[in-house]
C-alpha cells in the first residue's frame, strides 16, 4: 500500500473517532425517553426504506453467490421481508428494555458518615467489528444507544450494501428524533489495513467487540490497543444422558442442528452415552438422514450409523456451520463432562436426561456462557433470553458473559456524598 493510500485510511478513522466522542457523551446525556424516541424513529426510517435495504442486500447476494460463498454464509448475509419485520421487531423491543443508566446498583454508608452509590453508566465509545450478517447493523446500533453509548460499526465486504442502507436510515432516524447521529457511524472503507489504525485508538475508543469466525477474533485480539470482549466461536453439544428420554432426545437434536445450522448456537457435536448407544443411534440415523444431516462418527458409532463417515480428531474441534454432526459415543456422565471440557468453545452446550442429579451435575460443571438441561441449544440468543437483540454471544469471563445486551454495555461508578469530610 503506498503512502497516500495510507494517509486516506489514517484521515477516515481520524474523522471518525473525532465525530463518536462528542457524539457519545451527547447520547450519554440524553433522557431516556430521548433514547427511546430516537429508536422508535430509527425503526420508521428503516421501515420506510424496506425496499432500498432489500435491493442492496440483493447486490450483496448477488456478489457473493459469484464469489463462492458457503450456503451457510449466504443464509446469514439474506435479508427478506420477514428477516427485516424481525430486524425492526428486535430494535423495537430494545426500546422497550428497561433504561440500563443510571441505576442504582449498590449503595451504603460507609468511613465518616459518607454516603456511597454504585450507579451504571454507558461504557462511551463502542467498536463493533463483525462479518457477513448485516442485521448486527441495526442490533450493534440499537443496543448501544439505548445504553448510552456512541458506536463505530465496521461490517464484512460481503454486506457491505446492506450495512450502508441500514446505517443511513438509522442515522436519519436519530436525526429526525433530534439526536447526534454520529452515534452511530459505519465505517465506510473496506480495506483491512484500516482495522489496525482504528485498534490502536485507545484515546477514543473505549471498548472493542469482534463478532465473526475464528480468524477474525484472533486478528483484532492480536492487534487491538483496546479491551476487546470476544465473540468467539460457536462448537456447541448436545449429551444423551443413560437416562434421557429418546423421543425427545431426537427432537432437540434435530432442532439444535437443523433449525438453522448456520448461526453460533447450532450443535456441531452429539454425545450418546454407551448405554444406549445401541437403541438411540439407529433411531438418531433415520432422523438426521431425513434431515439431509452429514454424519462424521467416532470408531464406536460408526457401527449404529449406517451412512456415517468416520471421524476425525479435528472434527471436535470444528464449527462445521452447515449440516454436520459430528458424534461420538462417551462412557458416562465424567466422561461427556471431560469431552466438554476438552472441545467445547464454551458457547452453549446441554444434556437430555429425566435424572436430576446429572442434570445439576452437568449444569455445575460445564463452564459454557449458556448451559442448557432438555431444551435445545438454539436459545442462546438476545430476543431470545427478553434481551431485545445482542451485540453478540460472549465467551468472555470478564465484564460480560453469553447475550451481551444493553445492561452488558454499561459499566459503572462510584458516586460519594459528604458534608466536609476529610479522611484523617
Amino acid at each position: 500500500m503506498n503512502d497516500a493510500a495510507v494517509s486516506d485510511l489514517s484521515a477516515h478513522v481520524d474523522q471518525l473517532c473525532a465525530r463518536a466522542k462528542p457524539a457519545g457523551i451527547a447520547i450519554a446525556g440524553a433522557s431516556d425517553a430521548q433514547r427511546v424516541a430516537g429508536l422508535e424513529a430509527a425503526a420508521l426510517a428503516i421501515e420506510a426504506a424496506s425496499d432500498s435495504i432489500i435491493a442492496a442486500n440483493a447486490q450483496d447476494l448477488a456478489a457473493a453467490d459469484s464469489a463462492g460463498l458457503s450456503a451457510a454464509m449466504l443464509d446469514r448475509l439474506r435479508l427478506d421481508a420477514t428477516r427485516l419485520a424481525g430486524v425492526v421487531g428486535d430494535l423495537r423491543a430494545v426500546a422497550a428494555q428497561t433504561d440500563p443508566v443510571g441505576r442504582v446498583l449498590d449503595e451504603r454508608g460507609i468511613a465518616q458518615g459518607l454516603q456511597l452509590q454504585k450507579i451504571s453508566v454507558p461504557l462511551g465509545v463502542v467498536c463493533i467489528i463483525f462479518e457477513s450478517r448485516p442485521n448486527v447493523t441495526v442490533d450493534a446500533a440499537a443496543l448501544c444507544v439505548r445504553s448510552g453509548n456512541a458506536c463505530i460499526l465496521r461490517g464484512g465486504k460481503e454486506a457491505v450494501h446492506s450495512n450502508r442502507a441500514f446505517a443511513a436510515a438509522f442515522r436519519h432516524g436519530l436525526e429526525t428524533a433530534g439526536l447526534n447521529p454520529d452515534a452511530v457511524q459505519l465505517v465506510q472503507e473496506q480495506d483491512r489495513a484500516l482495522v489496525p489504525l482504528l485498534l490502536a485508538r485507545s484515546d477514543a475508543i473505549d471498548i472493542v467487540v469482534p463478532r465473526g469466525g475464528e480468524g477474525l477474533i484472533k486478528a483484532v485480539c492480536e492487534v487491538s490497543k483496546i479491551p476487546v470482549v470476544k465473540h468467539d466461536k460457536g462448537v456447541c453439544s448436545l449429551y444423551i444422558h443413560a437416562k434421557a428420554n429418546l423421543a425427545m432426545a431426537v427432537e432437540l437434536v434435530l432442532n439444535a442442528k437443523c433449525q438453522r445450522p448456520g448461526v453460533c448456537n447450532a450443535i456441531e457435536n452429539l454425545l450418546v452415552d454407551a448405554a444406549i448407544a445401541p437403541t438411540a443411534l439407529p433411531l438418531l440415523s433415520t432422523a438426521l438422514t431425513q434431515a439431509g444431516v452429514t454424519v462424521r462418527a467416532c470408531e464406536r458409532a460408526l457401527p449404529l450409523l449406517p451412512g456415517a463417515e468416520a471421524a476425525t480428531a479435528a472434527d471436535w474441534d470444528e464449527e462445521y456451520l452447515n449440516l454436520t454432526l459430528a458424534v461420538k459415543v462417551v462412557d458416562d456422565l465424567d466422561d461427556a463432562l471431560a469431552f466438554t471440557a476438552a472441545h467445547s468453545s464454551q458457547h452453549s452446550d446441554g444434556i437430555i436426561t429425566d435424572d436430576t442429579e446429572a442434570a445439576e451435575r452437568y449444569l455445575r460443571t460445564v463452564d459454557s456462557s449458556a448451559v442448557y438441561h432438555n431444551a435445545s441449544t438454539r436459545f442462546t440468543d438476545g430476543a431470545q433470553f427478553g434481551l431485545g437483540a445482542e451485540v453478540g454471544i460472549s465467551t468472555n469471563r470478564l465484564h460480560a458473559r453469553g447475550p451481551m445486551g444493553i445492561s452488558e454495555l454499561c459499566t459503572y461508578k462510584y458516586v460519594v456524598r459528604g458534608t466536609g469530610q476529610a479522611r484523617a
